[in-house]
């Protein structure tokens, strides 16, 4: 029974997240230190205290995920004796999530990563101006009828696929005038519900190819080492280890959709069966047990989560 882990992306972020784990152990409050010196600024004090308005920014968020996770997996090595080389067969990452998983697989420092998601935050963000993007979910569809209703909306604007989340649940991006036609356009197509997202920026569309191509320049002088085990790369849903194609994807994946169904699809014809995701939330748990009905799924994010998910894996 192979065992994968995933790494949640923006939306999973709450105040005061990972500062039970940094009191607990000092390997995480170790994560948050170095996070705090390559950012050279105390984001543990936005991740901890907030304001919630500021832990959302995109800047934020993205390099504040990522030290959560990476404060699990730093416990779990550091102090639990587990060794991810040996008893992890693949990892991914939701958008932001595959930084986490390079981290976690050590093709990444975390002070790189960090400095990549501030980069890759700030790019996305800037990239469309205020109010020209939006984001809706489609609930109730799979990905054929949400392209079909993507086409529809376009009408000379961008409204592309920006993530493939589950069987049920897809999400468009692109200009907020062809995101305003999805919801009446997707009756017609079976749509149960056009959810608009609370998001700042259309992200997953060709509308951030500004960001793509900042993040094609942070990515070649970045250092991105094989990773210890294979990422199920977002835009392929293939797992991948070269560092030169690992660069490639994570441009490619700031315009590209996050294909997360096809990525947990294939982790399980691998022969994945046991599913922990490492860090903030439960999103990536619930979306694993739609996948994939026989699967089991495990959030590892709380003190009690983490040591019942080390004795689970014999740690």
């Amino acid at each position: 029974m192979a065992v994968a882990f995933v790494f949640p992306g923006q939306g999973s972020q709450e105040v005061g997240m990972g500062r039970d784990l940094a009191l607990a152990h000092k390997a995480a409050q170790d994560v948050f230190d170095e996070v705090d010196d390559a950012l050279g600024e105390p984001l543990s004090r936005t991740i901890w205290e907030g304001p919630r308005n500021v832990l959302t920014l995109t800047e934020n968020a993205q390099p504040a995920l990522m030290a959560v996770s990476m404060a699990v997996i730093r416990v779990l090595e550091a102090e639990k004796g587990f060794s991810l080389a040996e008893r992890v067969s693949y990892v991914a990452g939701h958008s932001l999530g595959e930084y986490s998983a390079l981290a976690a697989t050590r093709a990444l420092s975390i002070g790189e990563a960090a400095k990549l998601l501030r980069a890759r935050g700030r790019a996305m963000q800037q990239a469309v101006p205020v109010g020209q993007g939006a984001m809706a979910a489609l609930i109730g569809v799979g990905l054929d009828v949400a392209e079909k209703v993507a086409a529809e909306a376009a009408q000379g604007d961008v409204c592309q696929i920006a993530n493939d989340n589950e069987p049920a649940q897809v999400v468009l991006s692109g200009h907020k005038t062809a995101i305003d036609r999805v919801a009446e356009i997707g009756r017609k197509y079976g749509v149960r519900r056009a959810l608009p997202l609370p998001v700042s920026a259309p992200f997953h569309c060709a509308l951030m190819q500004p960001a793509a191509e900042v993040m094609a320049e942070a990515l070649a002088r970045a250092e991105v080492r094989r990773p210890l085990v294979p990422v199920v790369a977002n835009i392929l849903a293939e797992p991948i280890s070269d560092p030169a194609e690992i660069k490639k994807r994570l441009v490619e994946q700031v315009t590209g959709t996050v294909r997360w169904r096809e990525c947990v699809l294939r982790m399980g014809s691998l022969g994945v069966t046991e599913f922990y995701e490492i860090g903030a939330g439960k999103v990536l748990s619930g979306l694993v047990k739609r996948i994939l009905k026989d699967a089991s799924a495990t959030s590892v994010g709380s003190p009690a989560e983490l040591d019942a998910a080390a004795t689970a894996l014999g740690s």
